[in-house]
C-alpha cells in the first residue's frame, strides 16, 4: 500500500503466472481487523495484461490516522493480508516513526534490513530511489540472476518480479504504506534528462518511457501517476497531521545535463577539477527543473513543525580529495547536489527567505549514512545553519 493521505490511500497487487486472460477481475477488501471480516470498504479493479497485470485500487472516505487490514482475491486464490494506515488529520497533533531506504539491488545481497525493518512496526516508508538495478547480474554475486541488462518493457517487469518475489521486501511492503520516487537505476545509471552513460535522445526517451511505465507498474501510486510515454508526474505532497510535511521530488526526468563529460561519453557522471569545469557554477543549471523548484519553493509550509525532503541523493557537499592531496583539494562528483551548486543555493536561500523552521533533506543513491548540517555558505564552516 502507499500513498497515505487523511482519507484515502492506494492498495497494490500483480497477478503473475502462466496463461493469464488479457483482463482479470480482482476482489479487494479494507478491513478494521486482520482477518478481514469487519469491511470498511471494499471493490473490483480489472487487471489488464496492458499493465502487466497490475492493480491500483484507492478507497476514500476513510477514517484519518488510523490502522486498517487488505487483501486481494481472484482467480480463486487469495492474497496474503497487509496492513497500512491512513495519515493523520491535517488539524491532529501527530508522530511519526518512519523507515528511510534506498538502493536494493538484488544480486548483491539478501534483504536483511527489510526483515528487520517489517518487525519495527513503522507508520510509513520513504523510499527514495533505485529499488531495482538494470544491471545484469555480477561475476560475484551473491543471489546471481540470469537478467541482462534492461532494455526493454518485458525485462523491466521481470526485474521488478525478481526483486519483489523476495519475502522479506513483501514482509516490509505488508507492514506499512510506502511513500515511493524514482532514482536513476529504475531506467539507466546516472541518466539526465534525455541523456544516460549509453543512450541517448531518441533512444534514452525511449529507455525512460518502458521504465517508467514497469515503475508505475509496480509501485502503491495512484492511476493518476500513470506516465504517458516518457513523460510523469510523481512530485508531489503528503501532509502529516500538524507535524510534517514531506515533499517527495523527482530528480532525474528534469535535470540539466551533467557538467563537463569525458570525451566519447553521451552523458552521465564523472568526477572533475572544480576550477577547470566552469559549467558547473552557471545560474540556470538545476537538478530538479524550474517548473519542480518554483513548485517547491511555494510549497514549503511555515505551520507544521517539520518541511521533510523525500529526495534521491546527498545534498551536502561531499570532500573528494585526490590521491596523495588535501581534502580540499578541488574535485566535484557530478551527479550529486554538488554537481548544481547554484541549484542547491536555491534551494536553501529560498528556505531561508521564507524562514522555514526544521527542514530536513533526507536522501539515498550514495550506499552510506551521512548526517550533515547544511549552511548558507557551503564553503564556509562559520555560515549560518539552514537545514
Amino acid at each position: 500500500s502507499g500513498q497515505p493521505l487523511a482519507d484515502r490511500l492506494v492498495l497494490w497487487t500483480r497477478l503473475t503466472g502462466p496463461a493469464l486472460p488479457p483482463a482479470v477481475p480482482v476482489d479487494w477488501v479494507l478491513a478494521d481487523d486482520e482477518d478481514c471480516t469487519r469491511v470498511v470498504a471494499r471493490g473490483t479493479e480489472q487487471a489488464l495484461a496492458a499493465d502487466a497485470h497490475s492493480v491500483h485500487a484507492e478507497p476514500t472516505g476513510l477514517e484519518a490516522g488510523r490502522w486498517y487490514f487488505y487483501r486481494f482475491t481472484a482467480l480463486g486464490q487469495q492474497s496474503p493480508t497487509g496492513r497500512t494506515r491512513t495519515a493523520p488529520a491535517p488539524d491532529a497533533a501527530a508522530t511519526l516513526r518512519a523507515v528511510l531506504a534506498s538502493c536494493q539491488r538484488h544480486d548483491s545481497g539478501h534483504y536483511a534490513a527489510w526483515r528487520h525493518a517489517a518487525t519495527q512496526s513503522p507508520d510509513l516508508v520513504l523510499f527514495v530511489g533505485d529499488y531495482i538495478y538494470e544491471y545484469a547480474a555480477a561475476k560475484n554475486a551473491l543471489r546471481p540472476h540470469d537478467g541482462p541488462l534492461v532494455r526493454n518493457l518485458a525485462q523491466f517487469r521481470d526485474r521488478y518480479a525478481l526483486h519483489k518475489a523476495d519475502p522479506a521486501l513483501q514482509a516490509a511492503h505488508a507492514a506499512a504504506p510506502w511513500l515511493v520516487v524514482w532514482d536513476d537505476h529504475e531506467v539507466e545509471n546516472d541518466y539526465a534528462n534525455d541523456r544516460g552513460q549509453r543512450l541517448a535522445g531518441p533512444e534514452l526517451l525511449a529507455l525512460r518511457a518502458a521504465g517508467y511505465q514497469a515503475w508505475w507498474e509496480h509501485m502503491p501510486v495512484p492511476k493518476a501517476m500513470r506516465p504517458v510515454g516518457p513523460d510523469a508526474r510523481i512530485h508531489h505532497r503528503l501532509d502529516w497531521g500538524t507535524l510534517a510535511r514531506i515533499h517527495a521530488l523527482d530528480a532525474r526526468q528534469f535535470r540539466s545535463h551533467q557538467a563537463c563529460l569525458p570525451a566519447g561519453r553521451v552523458g552521465g557522471s564523472s568526477v572533475v577539477d572544480t576550477a577547470a569545469c566552469p559549467e558547473l557554477q552557471q545560474p540556470g543549471r538545476s537538478l530538479l527543473g524550474a517548473a519542480q523548484e518554483q513548485w517547491l519553493a511555494e510549497g514549503w509550509d511555515l505551520q507544521r513543525r517539520w518541511n521533510l525532503l523525500a529526495q534521491t541523493t546527498l545534498l551536502a557537499p561531499l570532500n573528494l580529495p585526490a590521491p596523495g592531496k588535501p581534502a580540499d583539494s578541488g574535485r566535484t562528483w557530478t551527479d550529486g547536489w554538488d554537481g548544481y551548486p547554484t541549484a542547491r543555493a536555491r534551494l536553501l536561500q529560498g528556505a531561508a527567505e521564507r524562514r522555514v523552521a526544521n527542514l530536513v533533506a533526507l536522501g539515498g543513491d550514495v550506499h552510506a549514512h551521512y548526517v550533515a548540517t547544511l549552511k548558507a555558505d557551503v564553503a564556509n564552516p562559520d555560515s549560518a545553519v539552514l537545514a
